[in-house]
């Protein structure tokens, strides 16, 4: 069935790496978008990036442009969402999620999330 599934969150320093998974089944990535989200307890939920299957096309949010990188694994149905030079506003639930079309339009499903901490 259709389902999305992330990994990867954990602690890091502030400057440090991570690497986001977001293990896709049910569907071919090609032919729809994976957004990333965030939401930091208590805040409104915002977008990070995503990556169109239709035509290739990758975006970022200003805030985290130049830090995070999108890429997608159609082998193993996987899209991964790097992220380097982290900060501690960085912390935050991390939620992969489906969409029908474009990126930018309604999401249709999301993942549980992946706990993100950036902490010294």
């Amino acid at each position: 069935q259709v389902q999305l599934v992330e990994s990867g969150g954990g602690l890091v320093q502030p400057g440090g790496s991570l690497r986001l998974s977001c293990e896709t089944s049910g569907f071919n990535l090609r032919y729809y978008v994976i957004g990333w989200f965030r939401q930091a307890p208590g805040k409104a939920r915002e977008g990070v990036s995503c990556i169109s299957g239709r035509d290739g096309s990758t975006f970022y949010a200003d805030s985290m442009k130049g830090r995070v990188t999108i890429t997608a694994d159609n082998a193993k149905k996987t899209v991964y969402l790097e992220m380097n030079s982290l900060k501690s506003d960085d912390t935050a639930v991390y939620y992969c999620a489906l969409g029908p079309r474009r990126c930018g339009e309604p999401y249709d499903l999301w993942g549980q999330g992946t706990k993100v901490t950036v902490s010294s």
